[in-house]
């Protein structure tokens, strides 16, 4: 498989997988379907985290995680590139606080 750190090499290469198993046409595209695969990864990162696994296992997980996600972006068809950069700049107009002695950066709408 080809190889690139281009977001567009990465894209590809989830469609080639969607493509391979006729994901669009077998179920592998449905949204609550991919929230459920989504959780999954997120308890087996959360698992390598607080059971100590080394980095090439949770490495192993995040990039799960980042496949289903781009492969979201696919069945939804919206540009995550887009949608990343939008959030992304948003996000850089945010303040922070401490919220029980960590750094949080939100929106806070204050009561």
């Amino acid at each position: 498989m080809q190889q690139g750190d281009s977001y567009q090499a990465m894209l590809d290469a989830v469609q080639a997988f969607h493509d391979k198993h006729d994901f669009r046409n077998t179920g592998g595209e449905e949204m609550s379907y991919r929230i459920a695969l989504m959780a999954e990864e997120l308890g087996e990162i959360s698992s390598c985290v607080t059971k100590g696994k080394d980095q090439d296992k949770l490495a192993e997980e995040v990039a799960d995680l980042f496949i289903l996600l781009i492969g979201t972006a696919i069945a939804a068809d919206f540009d995550l590139r887009d949608a990343f950069w939008n959030k992304m700049n948003k996000l850089m107009q945010r303040k922070s606080r401490m919220v029980n002695g960590r750094i949080r950066v939100s929106e806070f709408r204050d009561m």
